[in-house]
């Protein structure tokens, strides 16, 4: 099945989290080795866990990723993450039909948070 066009405020979101450099290497490593835990991967990626998370959460909002809890052989709880199911493909007339999707801003408050971010 074809993954669904996002709507104008879904694509401002993921291409928002993809303009960030680590974010665009954590979803490139997810797409290579297909799943990873979050220690492993914070270690392949060569940064903290925290900042890890931090980036996860911010792909996962949007949609990029997906993350499920697991439990190790030991018992220990372990987050997995992999690439989501999403397709990307932009020109002008994809640009112009999202576009039509966009909440409206509101004038008197200028850009929202997330414009911002």
């Amino acid at each position: 099945m074809t993954p669904r066009r996002p709507t104008g405020d879904e694509l401002v979101e993921m291409l928002a989290a993809l303009a960030n450099p680590l974010r665009l290497r954590i979803v490139a490593q997810l797409a290579v080795v297909g799943r990873d835990y979050v220690s492993h991967l914070a270690r392949e990626i060569g940064i903290s866990r925290p900042l890890l998370h931090m980036h996860l959460q911010r792909l996962e909002a949007a949609g990029l990723i997906v993350g499920s809890l697991e439990l190790s052989e030991d018992g220990k709880a372990m987050k997995f993450f992999e690439v989501a199911d999403f397709d990307l493909h932009l020109s002008a007339a994809t640009l112009a039909e999202a576009v039509a999707t966009l909440t409206p801003p509101d004038s008197d408050k200028g850009p929202s948070h997330k414009e911002r971010s």
